[in-house]
């Protein structure tokens, strides 16, 4: 089967240049969605950002897979303009460019992006983007040679959570650097990620790698913190694989159902946060995955095509019920203000008070002798005292709590409220969507232009007819997140940061069986 097949890589660097403010490009609107203090912020590259093109030749038909270093695809006014370095017409234009110089046809080619975070400029200019990618997919095309393609997976199940937890009340909150953590008690447990990540090993006929793509869902977060232009852990795992590889070898990250699924220090107050830990380590189980492929003598699935691309666009319903929604947020946080009533402590005197009466509950404002002095005597001062002050104490951390819901209302509520805009900018009840199914050799790639959360990704695997079946999310433009519809009542952040309605689901699940059954 994949003896029959003929591949090329090329790679072109396409950061932005480091002048001016990450910021200068946003108008005010979209400003308002970014941190103030990044506003004026230099611009400083840390690692390069990349477009790489993989070339497959069958000699039947080209496939073109491209990875991009960027957030999303085709985002700016979906995102509006907050995503602002891949113009909405990137993926018509790119592809119209290469049917016509190079006679592929736009539904054998895909474009991943990897999800790097950084708000702001990442980016050369729309135009040097197109003229870039091109440059990549010609790089290619010029070293194509025939190949051998193996396919097998490798595991790492202690870098990633599932940052969405499950909570006592029945409701759903998401770990996030900008909202207040949920208190200890109130959580439940948490939701499975997928620890998989799919290698395909792609060498020449004398032994020697031409490229290794690896699939493997997290968001790139921990990049973000330093606010920097990097690739983030992709970037460094990348070329982990190609420096222990050696030759001209090109490593591509693709990335896979992401959506609820984050690197587990993200969240770290304590430690420096480093892309390099986790990058390293992902290049190392990649590389003892792709170590232990070997490439079969003929296809595990005769009569096979070596390649083939199947694609359609669904109508996903968009939502309808965001300004009931945040109704019922704006509710929840006007009693939760009401409720701050008689809170009689400030900061200065419940810190102290807090720690006297945690450290010596028994006898917190003296010393033992004057509590017994007292009782002897009948003075119930201090015992009178102390259960006023913990009322005080008490009641100034149900306040802290109520502060806190609150925050995340607010935060909620503005997301709500600029996807409401979204959907109103859209002006119809359905947003198109396209879903492609592709095969190289024995893997069966699934794209999608969201964020697709784990619990999706994990069953379009396992109900996949093929053996390897792995996702590929963000794919060929972005519409947020799309959450199982059983999420939805129970909110959490991937449910707020949504267009689509419910019924996403099934269709896109009854789109990707028959696309599954076309291979």
């Amino acid at each position: 089967m994949s003896g029959a097949i003929q591949a090329g890589a090329g790679k072109v660097d396409i950061t932005c240049r480091e002048e001016g403010t990450q910021c200068e490009l946003l108008s005010e609107k979209t400003k308002a969605h970014i941190p103030r203090e990044f506003w004026d912020k230099k611009i400083e590259v840390d690692d390069p950002l990349f477009v790489r093109a993989l070339v497959l030749d069958d000699g039947v038909q080209k496939l073109v897979l491209i990875t991009m270093d960027i957030t999303a695809v085709g985002c700016r006014s979906i995102s509006q303009y907050i995503l602002n370095d891949s113009a909405d017409d990137f993926m018509p234009n790119l592809r119209g460019r290469i049917l016509n110089e190079l006679g592929i046809p736009g539904a054998n080619v895909t474009v991943s992006a990897s999800h790097t975070h950084p708000p702001g400029r990442l980016l050369v200019d729309d135009e040097a983007q197109l003229d870039r990618t091109m440059e990549a997919i010609l790089q290619a095309l010029q070293n194509m040679s025939p190949v051998t393609i193996g396919v097998g997976t490798g595991h790492e199940e202690g870098l990633t959570f599932n940052r969405t937890l499950m909570l006592k009340n029945g409701r759903d909150c998401t770990t996030r650097a900008c909202w207040p953590p949920l208190p200890d008690e109130d959580i439940e447990g948490l939701r499975p990620i997928d620890p998989e990540i799919g290698v395909l090993r792609i060498d020449r006929p004398d032994g020697t790698p031409l490229a290794v793509v690896y699939n493997f869902a997290c968001h790139l977060l921990l990049g973000t913190h330093n606010y920097v232009i990097t690739a983030d852990w992709p970037g460094v795992a990348s070329q982990y694989l190609e420096d222990h590889l050696g030759g001209d070898v090109m490593a591509m990250f693709v990335q896979g159902a992401l959506g609820d699924t984050a690197e587990i220090e993200k969240n770290d107050l304590e430690h420096p946060k480093s892309c390099h830990g986790i990058g390293t380590a992902i290049g190392e189980s990649v590389l003892k995955a792709y170590r232990k492929i070997k490439e079969p003598p003929e296809s595990a699935e005769p009569g096979k095509p070596a390649l083939k691309a199947v694609s359609t666009t669904v109508d996903f319903p968009l939502r309808a019920d965001i300004p009931e929604v945040i109704a019922d947020m704006q509710r929840e946080s006007a009693e939760l203000m009401a409720s701050l009533r008689y809170t009689s402590l400030n900061f200065k005197f419940f810190l102290p008070l807090y720690l006297k009466y945690k450290l010596h509950p028994d006898f917190p404002s003296h010393q033992p002798f004057r509590y017994m002095q007292a009782e002897q005597a009948g003075n119930l001062g201090l015992v009178t005292m102390d259960e006023r002050n913990r009322l005080f104490v008490d009641k100034y951390l149900e306040s802290l709590v109520a502060m806190e819901t609150m925050a995340r209302n607010e935060e909620d509520i503005a997301t709500l409220a600029k996807h409401q805009e979204i959907i109103d900018d859209i002006g119809a009840p359905t947003v198109g969507a396209e879903i492609q199914a592709i095969r190289i050799a024995d893997a069966v790639l699934i794209t999608a232009p969201m964020e697709i959360l784990a619990e999706t990704g994990m069953k379009i695997k396992q109900e996949s007819p093929h053996e390897h079946t792995f996702i590929a999310a963000i794919c060929n433009g972005y519409l947020h997140y799309a959450p199982p519809a059983s999420y939805y009542p129970r909110g959490g952040y991937e449910v707020t940061e949504c267009l689509l309605a419910p019924e996403w689901e099934s269709i896109f699940e009854t789109a990707v069986k028959e696309l599954l059954l076309q291979l």
